[in-house]
């Protein structure tokens, strides 16, 4: 879109205003541009059009553009704003809490860069700081929804789950449409074990775009008998739930139908065996002449699910015994072997406070009964180089899972004397392999290990290690090595 060369800089301004207000941010874009060459030196047009490129994803081009508004005028809270918004995108945390502190410094009274910061430390671990800044954004603006919402899910991380409860109640007496602390207070809920509050406001999760499946064109099953119809069940969210909640499908055929598990395709190997359904199909692929869909994690609640009725029977999946066969051979003998993994999905906003650094477990390598075996995929793999310089882990090399997700990771584990592992998928599939595994959970870890407990209803061959304060990872490894030993 190109203007007239006859409109002023102000209008082709405020033209790209109006545009970027309506979402249509390329075109936003080509009027700041125009508005530039009409008046280069214009620190208002030069930020805004970094707001529209950082829309758009391109968010070193955004970075130049607030850095060039902020060289015309150093005082400029706003473009250190959303200089800070970009680098947050990028993952560059330190550099946009420089900007936080910076758009602050000059406007004391900036409540939206007060809350901003407060996710920047959370996500460099630095809980009880983000704390203090949202509670200062809350003194300016003591309405601010969204900062309610963050101090309770800040709180909830230090293991404060009734006043984190507290806080989201507090965000949705101001905002009662907000879906995220309607979702935040259902794990809140679920994390303490109040299956029936939890599970009901956690359908409140289907307002947020990360957890929106693609729709299909059939009504959502109520729990009804299904008097000989066949239902969808549909994966949702990481392929740790699917493994998690596949359990479910059982039950939900004892209703009287058939069942059809929409789930990624790379899985379908490892569930071809799982007796409760009867077809799988991959996500977005016909589903054929179902009648009903559900989606997997609303099922506990469908079906009345508490602490003490979970279904638990394992093993509900198996190894491949040819797998099993060909990997026997490749493992080291004379020792007790230990699977671990330690780094999960590096995108997830929490995953600073699960994930594990691998160092952590060098106290499990001096064992001197134990041999390590890394799990490790994708993310995280690069630690091995470091740890290797005074420990000794076996890895699988590439072939390992290099066809499908976890069909070698369960062979090998049903090999493997034990699992420790950090809050990922490899929890769960050795939990519904039936294989013994160590947990190493953070202070107030995901809803589903719930507190204050070293068991879990969920899977009967797994211990759960908490960290005594946040952070304190020496604890839970010593715990482990300690335990090893005797």
């Amino acid at each position: 879109m190109t203007a007239p060369s006859s409109i002023d800089a102000e209008s082709l301004f405020q033209r790209g205003n109006s545009l970027l207000a309506g979402g249509q941010f390329a075109d936003a874009m080509a009027f700041y541009s125009d508005a530039l060459q009409r008046r280069p030196e214009h620190p208002e047009t030069m930020a805004n059009l970094g707001v529209a490129c950082a829309e758009l994803g391109r968010l070193d081009e955004a970075i130049q553009w607030y850095d060039a508004a902020i060289r015309i005028r150093p005082q400029y809270p706003e473009a250190y704003y959303n200089r800070g918004n970009a680098l947050h995108a990028a993952k560059r945390f330190d550099d946009a809490l420089a900007a936080y502190d910076a758009a602050i410094q000059i406007e004391a009274k900036f409540a939206r860069a007060w809350n901003n910061r407060g996710l920047t430390l959370m996500r460099l671990r630095r809980a009880q700081d983000a704390i203090t800044s949202y509670r200062e954004a809350l003194k300016l603006q003591p309405s601010y929804a969204e900062a309610w919402n963050n101090l309770g899910l800040a709180m909830q991380i230090l293991g404060q789950i009734d006043e984190a409860i507290r806080n989201f109640s507090e965000s949705l007496r101001l905002q009662s449409t907000f879906a995220s602390a309607h979702t935040n207070r259902a794990q809140a809920w679920l994390l303490k074990g109040d299956f029936a509050l939890g599970f009901s406001e956690y359908e409140w999760r289907w307002q947020l775009p990360r957890y929106r499946l693609a729709p299909r064109n059939l009504p959502l099953w109520d729990g009804a008998p299904l008097e000989g119809r066949s239902i969808l069940l549909r994966h949702e969210q990481g392929l740790g739930d699917t493994l998690q909640f596949v359990r479910y499908a059982p039950l939900v055929k004892e209703r009287g139908g058939r069942v059809v598990l929409e789930c990624p395709a790379s899985l379908h190997p490892l569930l071809e065996s799982f007796g409760g359904v009867d077809r799988l199909i991959d996500r977005g692929a016909p589903a054929g002449d179902c009648d009903w869909q559900v989606p997997l994690l609303s099922l506990p609640g469908l079906l009345h699910t508490d602490v003490g009725t979970i279904p638990a029977r394992v093993p509900y999946i198996t190894a491949s015994p040819g797998r099993v066969e060909r990997w026997r051979a490749r493992l080291p003998r004379g020792k007790r072997l230990v699977g671990i993994s330690w780094q999960g999905n590096p995108d997830f906003s929490e995953d600073v406070f699960r994930s594990i650094p691998l160092a952590e477990f060098a106290p499990l390598a001096k064992v001197s009964s134990v041999q390590l075996i890394s799990l490790q995929k994708g993310p995280g793999v690069g630690q091995l180089d470091s740890f290797h310089k005074r420990h000794h882990v076996t890895e699988m090399g590439e072939a390992f899972d290099a066809d499908k997700p976890f069909l070698d990771t369960a062979a090998v584990m049903s090999l493997l004397d034990l699992v420790v592992t950090s809050d990922t998928a490899i929890a769960h599939l050795a939990g519904a392999l039936g294989r013994p595994v160590w947990i190493a959970l953070s202070v107030a870890p995901e809803w589903r290990w719930l507190l204050d407990r070293t068991d879990s209803p969920w899977y009967p061959s797994a211990r759960l290690f908490r960290q005594p304060t946040l952070g304190d990872w020496p604890a839970v490894f010593n715990e482990m090595a300690e335990l090893l030993r005797s």
